[in-house]
């Protein structure tokens, strides 16, 4: 159903309110429906002609990349007033180093490949980021009507959403212990690189769950999985959203080197360089 007029016009301020605090639950809850609009947007798209394309980077871009985006940046353009945006698919804001001031992260499809190849395995994720580090994240997988929705300091939630819908039930989901018989990882359906294959086996991964996009944080943090290691190159959009909702189910996402991810630096091109996603604290090092 859609929102009341007076919930449309609550939202923005609320948002500008409690950016600064955290993240409301009017807010959170217009967030929602917004992802969800995003996402059948893209479900609307997959009906007919992708219009695949490809990008300065060689990974590919479509129609419907760019109809999520402009769901979405109007959205926020409502919702946040004045709050800084960074898209995938966009060059506005390129190039800027946020400091500690408040942006938003979006990625408007993430897993364009798995997309593209006809399986499930993508997402639409927003984050907003304080200080360099998200503290909400919404990441939704519309071709299963699933929201993965976390607030640092407050929780994350599992949500029944289908695409299109502005509301669905809601369930708390927590990390799980690492099981005694050794760690299931999460593992990229497309981006598997070496350095990350020979971190499962050094970390006695008994089992792999192989996923694309940001799915794979939504595994970590309802209890599926327990690590999630990424030593290739990726965009702060693609982990960001995902980082919210783990780190809220109580997991945490790292450097290689141990130390937080942080998020914010456009002069390096928004680059993560690699990071490991725990369900639990990490087992000490050598």
């Amino acid at each position: 159903m859609e929102p009341t007029r007076d919930a449309r016009d609550a939202a923005p301020r609320s948002a500008r309110h409690d950016l600064h605090d955290l993240v409301d639950d009017r807010l959170a809850a217009a967030l929602s429906t917004l992802v969800s609009r995003a996402g059948r947007a893209i479900l609307e798209v997959a009906r007919g002609p992708l219009a695949v394309t490809e990008k300065a980077d060689h990974s590919p871009v479509t129609a419907a990349d760019r109809a999520a985006q402009d769901v979405i940046l109007a959205g926020l353009a409502r919702l946040l007033p004045g709050v800084p945006v960074v898209s995938e698919e966009s060059d506005d804001n390129a190039g800027r180093d946020f400091g500690d001031a408040p942006f938003v992260l979006v990625d408007p499809l993430d897993g364009t490949r798995e997309f593209v190849a006809g399986t499930d395995d993508y997402a639409v994720n927003i984050a907003i980021v304080r200080n360099r580090r998200p503290l909400a994240g919404l990441v939704f997988v519309p071709a299963c009507g699933v929201l993965y929705r976390g607030r640092v300091g407050r929780g994350a939630e599992r949500v029944a959403l289908p695409a299109g819908a502005s509301d669905g039930p809601a369930a708390p989901i927590r990390t799980r212990r690492p099981p005694a018989d050794g760690l299931v990882a999460a593992v990229s359906r497309s981006h598997l690189d070496p350095d990350s294959d020979r971190f499962l086996v050094a970390n006695g991964v008994v089992d792999r769950v192989p996923r694309g996009s940001a799915l794979k944080f939504g595994l970590l943090a309802e209890g599926t999985a327990d690590v999630y290691p990424r030593f290739a190159p990726v965009r702060e959009w693609d982990v960001a959203a995902g980082d919210a909702v783990l780190t809220a189910a109580g997991g945490v996402v790292l450097r290689p080197d141990g130390t937080p991810l942080r998020y914010g630096d456009g002069p390096r091109g928004f680059l993560v360089s690699g990071f490991v996603a725990w369900g639990a604290p990490p087992p000490p090092g050598p």
